[in-house]
């Protein structure tokens, strides 16, 4: 890819693996309601869409759930409280931030996560990256995958659609940067599997930090810029 000045990453699934927390607070708002447990596999298909739709997808009553608005609540305290006991980067992940960061290469997190765990998770685990914003439909930013976010983020790092390309896990981001008019690059390491996102319709596939970070930085910056940083990751 030529001329990539910035890349969007989505959060759970391609930089955190986030899935045990997310698994943890999904099955301790059940056991508050005493509603049956959820396995891990079975949460890591359903996260992605934001929380709304996760507990759409693990209460028995769906969106109908007599307890829906206070389970949502419950949820939502439970895991702001217990998000970072056992979430992880990705193997490679920060270093390929990292390098992105001293190719002079701008970096956000857009996410369905909500807005205050997305930052501090963000901020926690990855310093260079010059943003974060997770969900916060309650100020008229729409969810991915309406383009909102990213929007909001190329406006932020001011770049535009041709200097941009998006990082996912999910079908939810590969529709995020369709509508955003963005390439998306689908990561191989997360809460997806090959064929669930070719059938999406994933056209560039990474099983690798290591791959992203070729992939972005080829052709990065002028001559003398890419001389300097050769040894740090950066492709001339």
């Amino acid at each position: 890819m030529k001329n990539i000045k910035a890349v969007l990453f989505d959060l759970d699934g391609t930089l955190l693996d986030t899935l045990d927390d997310l698994t943890d607070a999904v099955n301790a708002t059940m056991r508050v309601f005493g509603y049956p447990e959820h396995t891990k596999a079975a949460v890591r298909s359903y996260v992605g869409n934001g929380v709304t739709r996760l507990m759409e997808l693990v209460l028995p009553g769906g969106a109908e759930d007599e307890n829906f608005e206070e389970a949502t609540a419950v949820y939502r305290r439970i895991y702001a409280a217990h998000s970072e006991e056992k979430t992880r980067p990705y193997d490679g992940i920060a270093e390929c931030v990292g390098t992105l960061a001293r190719c002079g290469i701008k970096t956000a997190v857009v996410s369905n996560k909500p807005d205050e765990t997305t930052v501090r998770l963000t901020k926690k685990w990855f310093p260079e990256i010059h943003a974060a914003a997770g969900e916060n439909e309650a100020a008229g930013i729409r969810r991915k995958p309406a383009p909102d976010m990213v929007l909001r983020a190329m406006a932020a790092l001011g770049v535009t659609p041709e200097e941009t390309v998006y990082v996912g896990d999910s079908e939810v981001d590969l529709l995020t940067a369709k509508n955003a008019g963005l390439p998306c690059i689908s990561v191989l390491w997360g809460f997806r599997d090959r064929e669930e996102l070719a059938a999406a319709g994933a056209s560039v596939l990474i099983g690798t930090p290591q791959e992203l970070t070729e992939l972005v930085t080829e052709g990065t910056g002028p001559a003398d810029a890419r001389k300097e940083h050769a040894e740090d990751g950066c492709r001339s």
